[in-house]
C-alpha cells in the first residue's frame, strides 16, 4: 500500500474509531439518565414493590405495570392471575386475557424486568418473580387466585405454589418449562453454559453499540437473556411432586421450544393433573386464544364448584405411577423444529470452541439426548462454516487487515507467516494435518484465503479432513461418556462433576496428547519442559523475587529505598531504566578509541532525512554495511538488529518511534564485563566476565531450517523464540556442512548461550577497564558489552570495542552459565546489589542525590519488559 493512502487508510480509521468512542459514550449518558421503567400503557395500572434477590427483599423499589380485567355481569368472580413467558411480557395475553375476562376478574402483570415494569433488576430469576407476585397479591388484598403460566411463566407458577400453597386455587400451565431434564439440552451446567454464551453476546451488543436505550427494549435484550441465566429449573420437579391443588396442562403437539415429552412428564408426576393436547406448537396463546380461553374457564368454573381433583383424590395407579424414578431412557429423542434447533446450536458452538463442541456432542448421544448422526452433523456443519469463514476472511482482508486491530489481537502475525510457508512447502497435506494439530487451524485456514488458494481445492480438502476428525471424537466422547453414564445412576448427585471431568480429560487429550505423535510436538513440549526446570530461562517475576526481598533489606538498612540510583551520578536514575544510550557512549569520549563509533538519529526527522544520516554516517567513517541499529532507550535487547543493506535500513526506521542509534558493526567474540568502582578507592574491580556464545546450527542437506531448530540440544530450550524469528526461512533446507547463525546479538533472553569468563580475565585486561571506567567521571558500577577479533588481544586488553554500558540494574550475566546452581546465581546477584546499594550511600554521603520514589516508579511503570 502507497505511503499516502497508508496513512488515509490510517487517518480515517482513527477518525471513525473515535466517533463511535463518541456515540457509545453518549449512549450510555443517555440511558444512564433514562427512566428505569417506560411509560405504562393506558390501561395499565402501577404498583410499588420492593426488589428482591436470592430470597432476600432488599430496600431499593421496584414499578409493577398491570392490568386488572373486571366481568361486566358477575359480582364475585374468580380471580385469575395470568403469567406470561420470556422474552413478550403481558402483551403475551393480548387476545387471551378479555376472553377469560367474561367470567372472571384477570390481573395481568408485567413481571418484573419486563415489559412496562422496572427493567433493571438485581435478580432475574423464575423464583424472585414469585415473590414479586406475592408482594402484588398482598398489595391488592387477594387471598387466593387461578394461577394461568405460559412458557417461562410456569416456573413462576410453581415457585409460588411451592412458597404460598394455600393462595393457589388451581394451577394451569401452558406450553410451559418444568422438570430441568426435558429442557433444551437436558444438563443444567450444560444449559447454564448455553444461557451465559446468549448473555454474554446480548450484554456485548447492548452495551458495545450506540443505540441511546433503543436495544434495552427489544424483543431479545439482557433482561430476557438474564431471566435465562439466573433461573435453576432443577427445583421444579420437587415443586410439582409436592403440588396438591388441581391442575391442568395444556400443550401444543409440535412444540418446538418445551417438548411434548415435559408436558407428558409434568403429567404423570402431579397425579391429579389433566392433560390436553391441542394441535400446533409453542404459540398456542397467540393462535388459538378462543380455544384456550373455553378449556381454562371451564377447568376454573369446575374448580369453583368444587370439581376439581387434588392429590389425594388422585386414583391409585396414577399415584404408583407418580412415585417411580424419572427414567431418562424414555425420552423421546428430539425431532422437527427441536432436533433443527438442538443440531443448529452445536453448530452455533463450534465458533466458540470446536473440540470441546465435539466432546459435549458425543455426551449428549451417550445421554440418548441426541443420535450419534445428528450430533456429529452439528459439530460438522459448524466446523465446516467456520473454517470457510476463515478461509475467507483471509482472501477478502488480506495480510495488511490482519496486522493491524482488532485482528492482530487474536492472530500472531508469526502464525499466519507460518501458515504460509507451510502451504508453500506442502500444500494439501497442510491442511489435512491441520485439523489434526491444535491451535495450527485458524493461521492455517486465513493462510489459505491470504494465498488465494483455489475455493474448490481448499473446500474438498478440508471436508476430507473435517470429515475424518468430527465424527471420530464426537465417538470417542459418545463411547467413554456412554461408560460414564451408566456410573451416574449410582453417583446422581455428582454427575455434573464427573461430566466435567471428562469433558476435561478428553480435552486434554486433543491438546496434549495428540501432539506427542508428531516429532514438531514431541520437542515443543519438551521445551515447554525445559523452561520450566532450568531456572536460567525463569521470567523475572519467578526469578527474581528473593533479589527484591533483599533489596528491601538493604533499603532499610541504608534508610532508602532509592540510594542505589545514586551509584552512577553521570547516568540517569543510575542506569535503572529509560537512560540513554548514547549519553553514556558520550561519557565515554576519552577512552582512547576504545568504543565502537556511533552516531544518533532523531526520531522526530522524516524517515528519508534519518537514512539520509545513516548514508553520512557509512561515509565519513568509511564503513559498509552490516551496521547495528538500536534504539537509544531501551533494554535486554529490544529493537536491536544488525542491518546488512540500505533496504533494510528503510524498513527499520520506518517502524522506529523514538532515537535511533547506527553503530558500526564489531565482529568477533563478544563478552560482558561487570566493574564497579567505590568513589573513596582510586582503583575499580572486574567483578565477573561473561563469555557470549552465538548459537549456530550445521546443516545436513536433509532436514530443514525448522527441524535444525528442534533437534538441537540448546536451540530447543528457546524454540518458540527462534522458530518465531526466522520464520521467513523455516522449511529451507540448509546444505551439507552450511553454517546457520540462529543468533547475532549477545542478549540471554534472545538466544545467546551464557557462560562464565573469568577464565579470560587478566591484571592488564583489569587496568585497562579501570583506566576507561574511571574517564567517565561519575560512573562507578555496570556492565560493559565487548567485542573483540581476538582473544589473546582481549586478554592482554587491546584490540576490543565498547558496544554498550548498562547501568545499575544490569546483571553479571555470567550466572546465566548452564553450570551454574540456583544458589550460586542468587549468591552473585545479592553481592552485586549489596555493592550497588554501598556505592550509593556513598555517593550520597558526597552529595549526590538519589531518584525520588515516585521517580522510580514511574520509570519502572514506564518500561516494557522483555523476556
Amino acid at each position: 500500500m502507497p505511503n499516502a493512502s497508508r496513512k488515509y487508510f490510517l487517518s480515517t480509521s482513527k477518525a471513525i474509531g473515535l466517533g463511535y468512542l463518541v456515540l457509545l459514550l453518549l449512549s450510555h449518558g443517555a440511558r444512564l439518565f433514562a427512566p428505569a421503567e417506560t411509560p405504562a400503557r393506558p390501561e395499565q395500572k402501577l404498583m410499588t414493590l420492593r426488589a428482591v434477590a436470592r430470597d432476600q427483599v432488599l430496600p431499593q423499589q421496584v414499578k409493577l405495570a398491570y392490568e386488572d380485567l373486571q366481568p361486566v355481569q358477575s359480582a364475585n368472580p374468580p380471580v385469575v392471575l395470568l403469567l406470561h413467558g420470556s422474552p413478550v411480557a403481558s402483551i403475551t395475553f393480548a387476545g387471551f386475557a378479555p376472553l377469560l375476562g367474561r367470567n372472571c376478574r384477570v390481573l395481568v402483570p408485567d413481571l418484573p424486568g419486563f415489559g412496562h415494569s422496572t427493567l433493571r433488576l438485581p435478580d432475574y430469576s423464575i423464583r424472585s418473580h414469585a415473590e414479586y407476585v406475592l408482594q402484588m397479591l398482598d398489595i391488592l388484598g387477594i387471598a387466593r387466585v387461578h394461577v394461568v403460566a405460559y412458557s417461562m411463566g410456569g416456573g413462576v407458577a410453581l415457585h409460588l405454589a411451592g412458597r404460598a400453597p394455600e393462595r393457589v386455587q388451581s394451577l394451569t400451565m401452558v406450553s410451559s418449562i418444568g422438570v430441568q431434564e426435558l429442557e433444551l439440552l437436558g444438563d443444567y451446567h450444560l444449559n447454564h453454559a448455553v444461557h451465559g454464551l446468549q448473555l454474554g453476546l446480548l450484554w456485548l451488543l447492548q452495551e458495545g453499540v450506540p443505540h441511546f436505550g433503543y436495544l434495552d427494549d427489544a424483543f431479545l435484550n439482557v433482561s430476557y437473556a438474564r431471566n435465562f441465566f439466573d433461573s435453576d429449573q432443577r427445583p421444579l420437579r420437587g415443586l410439582l411432586s409436592q403440588y396438591q391443588g388441581p391442575m391442568l396442562i395444556v400443550h401444543g403437539r409440535n412444540d418446538p421450544l418445551v417438548p411434548l415429552a415435559a408436558a407428558r412428564e409434568h403429567h404423570r408426576i402431579v397425579p391429579q393433573s389433566e392433560l390436553q393436547i391441542l394441535s400446533g406448537g409453542h404459540e398456542l396463546i397467540f393462535r388459538k386464544p378462543e380455544l384456550l380461553a373455553a378449556v381454562i374457564d371451564q377447568f376454573i368454573q369446575r374448580v369453583e364448584q368444587g370439581g376439581g381433583l387434588t392429590r389425594v383424590q388422585a386414583a391409585p395407579e396414577r399415584l404408583t405411577l407418580a412415585r417411580q424414578s424419572f427414567d431418562a431412557a424414555q425420552i423421546p429423542p428430539p425431532q422437527g423444529l427441536g432436533l433443527v434447533a438442538l443440531v443448529l446450536l452445536l453448530a452455533l458452538a463450534t465458533f466458540v470452541s470446536e473440540d470441546l463442541t465435539c466432546i459435549s456432542a458425543g455426551l449428549l448421544v451417550a445421554r440418548g439426548t441426541l443420535g450419534y448422526f445428528s450430533a456429529t452433523l452439528g459439530c460438522f456443519a459448524g466446523i465446516v462454516c467456520g473454517d470457510f469463514l476463515l478461509f475467507l476472511a483471509g482472501k477478502l482482508l488480506g495480510r495488511h487487515a490482519l496486522s493491524r486491530p482488532p485482528l492482530q489481537w487474536f492472530v500472531k502475525a508469526s502464525a499466519i507467516a507460518r501458515g504460509r510457508q507451510w502451504f508453500e512447502r506442502e500444500g494439501a497435506r497442510v491442511i489435512l494435518l491441520s485439523r489434526f494439530l491444535p491451535g495450527s487451524r485458524l493461521p492455517t485456514y486465513v493462510a489459505a484465503g491470504s494465498l488465494n488458494l483455489s475455493f474448490w481445492k481448499f473446500a474438498g480438502y478440508f471436508l476430507l479432513a473435517a470429515a475424518l476428525w468430527t465424527p471420530a471424537l464426537v465417538g470417542l466422547a459418545a463411547l467413554l461418556g456412554g461408560k460414564v453414564m451408566t456410573w451416574l445412576a449410582l453417583y446422581e448427585k455428582y454427575s455434573w462433576r464427573i461430566l466435567m471431568a471428562l469433558a476435561m480429560g478428553l480435552w486434554l487429550l486433543a491438546r496434549l496428547v495428540i501432539p506427542l505423535f508428531s516429532f514438531r510436538g514431541r520437542r515443543l513440549l519438551l521445551s515447554k519442559w525445559r523452561r520450566l526446570t532450568r531456572w536460567e530461562f525463569w521470567p523475572l517475576w519467578a526469578f527474581y523475587p528473593p533479589v527484591v526481598a533483599y533489596c528491601l533489606y538493604l533499603a532499610c538498612k541504608y534508610r532508602s529505598l532509592t540510594v542505589f540510583t545514586a551509584a552512577n551520578p553521570a547516568i540517569f536514575a543510575g542506569g535503572v531504566i529509560g537512560e540513554s544510550k548514547s549519553a553514556i557512549l558520550a561519557g565515554l569520549a576519552n577512552a582512547d578509541g576504545y568504543v565502537a563509533r556511533y552516531r544518533l538519529i532523531s526520531g522526530t526527522a522524516p524517515v528519508e532525512q534519518r537514512i539520509q544520516g545513516v548514508r553520512a554516517f557509512l561515509h565519513e567513517l568509511d564503513l559498509t554495511f552490516p551496521i547495528v541499529l538500536k534504539p537509544d532507550v531501551g533494554q535486554r535487547g529490544a529493537g536491536v538488529a544488525v542491518i546488512r543493506s540500505e533496504e533494510e535500513v528503510r524498513d527499520y526506521l520506518r517502524q522506529a518511534a523514538g532515537d535511533t542509534i547506527v553503530q558500526e558493526y564489531v565482529a568477533g567474540h563478544e563478552f560482558g564485563v561487570f566493574y564497579y568502582r567505590y568513589p573513596d578507592q582510586v582503583q575499580g574491580e572486574v567483578f565477573a566476565i561473561t563469555d557470549k556464545r552465538f548459537l549456530t546450527l550445521q546443516g545436513d542437506g536433509r532436514r530443514t531450517l525448522e527441524e535444525l531448530i528442534l533437534s538441537d540440544n540448546r536451540a530447543v530450550c528457546m524454540a518458540p523464540f527462534h522458530l518465531e524469528k526466522h520464520q521467513q526461512g523455516l522449511f529451507e533446507i540448509p546444505a551439507a556442512g552450511e553454517q546457520v547463525a540462529l543468533v547475532e546479538l549477545g542478549t540471554h533472553c534472545r538466544g545467546a548461550v551464557f557462560y562464565d569468563g573469568s577464565r579470560v580475565k587478566t591484571p592488564q585486561l583489569e587496568r585497562v577497564i579501570d583506566r576507561i571506567s574511571r574517564s567517565f567521571a561519575g560512573f562507578y558500577f555496570g556492565r560493559y558489552d565487548i567485542r573483540t577479533p581476538s582473544l589473546a588481544d582481549f586478554k592482554a586488553g587491546e584490540n576490543f570495542k565498547v558496544i554498550e554500558l548498562n547501568g545499575v540494574t544490569s546483571e553479571a550475566t555470567s550466572i546465566y552459565d548452564p553450570s551454574n546452581s540456583l544458589w550460586r546465581a542468587y549468591r552473585v546477584l545479592l553481592q552485586q546489589w549489596r555493592i550497588a546499594f554501598e556505592i550509593g550511600a556513598q555517593n550520597r554521603a558526597r552529595g549526590v542525590k538519589p531518584a525520588s520514589l515516585r521517580e522510580l516508579l514511574r520509570l519502572l511503570s514506564g518500561a516494557k519488559p522483555q523476556n
